[in-house]
């Protein structure tokens, strides 16, 4: 089995995400009885959409129950000399500073500063300390960044 690794933030969002879906099971249920109602399911649309609907909270809900059997809490690094997973880190470069805060592949988030520890900027940090100069290779560009805090 695949280990998740969320912050306790994550957790919560997701079962929060579980909740609403589950609550949505009666109206999409609804939905289908009334649709059925119309006849000849074959050209349904009203049915079809509910159904597909239906399917994708399913699949939703059983994907979310996945994680949260086989998640790991991570829990901010109680030392902070080296960047581990949960880490906040902020580094400086040519281009600018860049703040990121290290998370498992669930959580990761590039647009709001999360990244996984698995994509190239979050494994090229783990393990570094502070002041050690790090090279990232994105896409778009290889720099060279120091970094100036973890916390």
């Amino acid at each position: 089995m695949k280990q998740f690794y969320l912050t306790k933030e994550g957790v919560d969002e997701l079962k929060s995400e579980r909740d609403e879906l589950v609550l949505q099971r009666g109206p999409i249920a609804e939905r289908i009885k009334t649709a059925r109602e119309f006849g000849d399911l074959s050209e349904n649309a009203e049915y079809s959409s509910a159904r597909l609907e239906q399917e994708r909270c399913e699949n939703r809900i059983s994907e979310i129950e996945n994680i949260l059997q086989n998640v790991k809490v991570i829990h901010k690094p109680k030392v902070t000399d080296k960047v581990a997973l949960g880490s906040s880190v902020v580094l400086k470069g040519e281009s600018g500073t860049k703040a990121f805060q290290v998370v498992g592949t669930v959580e990761a988030d590039p647009l709001n500063g999360k990244i996984s520890n698995e994509s190239p900027i979050g494994s090229a940090l783990l393990g570094k300390k502070l002041g050690e100069e790090v090279e990232i290779v994105t896409p778009s560009e290889t720099a060279i960044y120091k970094i100036s805090k973890i916390s």
